[in-house]
């Protein structure tokens, strides 16, 4: 299914506001338990991110809150009904010119229960520009044990010149399922995307995290032992990126660490400690790194360009 064929015709780059009523549109398990909220299911956007790239906090009737992508979300209208007559969106699997694997089976930390987390970049016909109708920014599939989001290539690149950590994980990922001429450009350039513009976007996804992990343990003692994983996986790709001008998505050399983290066997304390300790070499290996100050701009737009003309 993919994002562009929304039953509430909203388009992939809409953020939901906080507040508002949301349905499920596939069931999902309500982690940390055996129970599940069936499709169909209301709730309400508790926390919205600043990008769909990132999921939202959805809390339910019950109480129970867990985060949810934007496509496994439909909203409910004030007239409590949801549009079910939109026309269904441009299939772009077609025009897939990179695709990879990220997720745990990338990190080097899955289990038997992980599923296939992909990734992709899709190069549309010109056309689709010079229509009216222009083509969506970003698509999402869920299939069995699949999830799979894939960016059109300009907002890719865009995405990657703000060094968005989703997007130079998806440039560097170990496991290449695709690549055609244009998406094996893409590898290749990838380095014009590097600069230290990664050390804010690195820590300011850190810092968010942390805050919300927090706050989540002062209300009730808990954390989310996931979101706590991620941010010491993070933590260590930054302090690689700076150090050694690349981006390493495989992190199985921290697999009991964060595996220890995921499963929630580790106090919060000890957690905060070791994220604060990465933090101090952070900032450490940030006023060392050798990266340049921007983003190779030019580059990236001669890459883009080739691509535009290739595809005509």
């Amino acid at each position: 299914m993919l994002a562009s064929d929304r039953a509430d015709n909203l388009p992939p780059n809409f953020l939901i506001p906080v507040g508002t009523q949301v349905v499920l549109r596939y069931e999902r398990r309500v982690p940390g338990t055996e129970q599940t909220k069936l499709a169909g299911t209301v709730g309400e956007v508790a926390e919205a991110p600043e990008s769909n790239d990132r999921p939202y906090l959805v809390r339910f009737l019950d109480g129970a809150a867990f985060r949810l992508k934007f496509g496994e979300l439909l909203v409910r209208r004030k007239d409590h009904s949801v549009e079910a007559t939109a026309t269904a969106g441009p299939d772009v699997s077609a025009f897939v010119v990179y695709r990879v694997v990220l997720g745990s089976r990338a990190f080097g930390l899955a289990t038997e229960s992980s599923d296939e987390d992909r990734r992709g970049v899709f190069l549309p016909p010109a056309d689709w520009h010079w229509s009216l109708t222009k083509p969506p920014e970003q698509v999402e599939f869920f299939g069995d044990g699949v999830e799979e989001t894939d960016w059109e290539i300009e907002k890719f690149v865009r995405l990657a010149l703000q060094a968005n950590p989703n997007i130079l994980e998806t440039l560097w990922s170990p496991v290449v399922l695709h690549a055609d001429e244009t998406g094996e450009e893409l590898r290749r350039v990838r380095t014009a995307f590097l600069s230290k513009h990664l050390y804010r976007t690195y820590s300011g996804y850190v810092l968010s995290q942390f805050r919300l992990m927090k706050k989540g343990f002062a209300a009730d003692r808990r954390y989310k032992p996931k979101h706590a994983m991620h941010l010491i996986r993070l933590l260590h790709s930054g302090i690689h990126a700076l150090r050694d001008g690349d981006i390493r998505v495989d992190v199985a050399e921290h697999r009991d660490e964060l595996l220890a983290i995921r499963k929630g066997d580790v106090p919060f304390e000890a957690v905060e400690a070791r994220a604060l300790e990465l933090d101090r070499v952070f900032q450490e290996a940030f006023a060392a790194t050798t990266l340049p100050e921007r983003p190779d701009t030019d580059r990236a737009n001669r890459f883009l360009i080739a691509a535009r003309r290739r595809r005509v």
